[in-house]
């Protein structure tokens, strides 16, 4: 066996023994804090080591020839990634006939919506607290935080990475309590700070992406909580997430079925009060409703989390 092969071996299995520890680390940290609590499936892939190194241009969703709207998940299903700013941003990129936003008496056994579940494709970890606490999450320190990751200051990686920042660092609205989660322990911190540790944490799961016609499923709505955190997984060199706990909010889990039988529980989050909300907003133009009438919905994506009290 040559050297160099022999050094990558060594490599790579320095990265399993590392990434199991941190696996293992990760899973206790979130045992002790919330024994009564599962871990959602799409929270645990994110913890799962790779097994090797991961390149900064791996981790961060890319900027498409269509101009991707990162608030907006390419017009799918799931109107938002990042916060429910929906009162400040009016310009949509929109799927033909998928359903985006919908009102709160769709949600009923029988009902069809044509859906987009699109695949997740950032693979940002967690890093362990200590070392995410070490490194810079700013504007001011933009510079060295692209150098510390070996990110061109010019690239796409680059310019979503500030956006990213950028809109951690930005106030929160009047009734949010916000906060950008850039490890296992703070993302629980925030959400046991504002709901206590007795919580439930439902996330949107589909057993394949799916671009297609769903059935709400027979008694396929619940409602979940009228007090709720959600955290919207960012695109960063490194897992972070953007929670927020805003209030006259309804989160639902619904189950889905497709022709095909492909199966989703969705978790879909109805705002009750849009009084403030711009009347040109794509949602109140596809429904043909005005502010402040009646309550707006959407479903969330399958990286995102919601959080309610049991």
């Amino acid at each position: 066996m040559s050297y160099f092969r022999l050094l990558s071996l060594c490599s790579f299995l320095y990265l399993a023994v590392v990434g199991r520890y941190a696996l293992a680390s990760n899973l206790e940290t979130w045992h002790a804090a919330l024994p009564n609590t599962q871990m959602p499936t799409s929270l645990l892939k994110i913890l799962q080591p790779s097994g090797k190194p991961a390149e900064s241009k791996n981790l961060i969703l890319r900027i498409g020839k269509k101009g991707l709207n990162l608030n907006n998940m390419l017009g799918s299903a799931f109107p938002t990634v990042g916060k429910d700013s929906y009162a400040t941003h009016e310009k949509r990129i929109v799927v033909p006939d998928f359903t985006t936003f919908f009102l709160e008496q769709d949600l009923h056994s029988g009902k069809k919506m044509k859906l987009y579940f699109p695949k997740t494709t950032s693979q940002a970890k967690f890093l362990p607290r200590q070392v995410s606490d070490s490194i810079p999450f700013s504007t001011e320190k933009l510079p060295e935080i692209l150098n510390h990751f070996s990110v061109k200051p010019e690239s796409a990686e680059a310019k979503i990475m500030k956006e990213t920042i950028e809109d951690c660092e930005e106030p929160s609205v009047k009734g949010e309590a916000k906060y950008c989660a850039t490890s296992l322990q703070s993302l629980i911190d925030f959400s046991v700070s504002k709901l206590g540790k007795e919580v439930e944490v439902y996330t949107t799961e589909v057993e394949k992406e799916a671009k297609m016609d769903f059935v709400i499923g027979e008694n396929g709505v619940k409602k979940i909580g009228e007090r709720s955190v959600v955290c919207h997984k960012q695109n960063y060199v490194y897992a972070v997430f953007y929670c927020h706990q805003v209030h006259a909010t309804r989160a639902y889990a619904v189950s889905l079925v497709a022709a095909d039988g492909t199966k989703a529980k969705a978790v879909a989050v109805c705002h009750t009060d849009t009084r403030f909300w711009s009347a040109q907003l794509f949602a109140f133009q596809v429904l043909k409703v005005k502010p402040g009438t009646v309550p707006i919905c959407h479903f969330l994506p399958n990286d995102n989390l919601v959080w309610v009290p049991k």
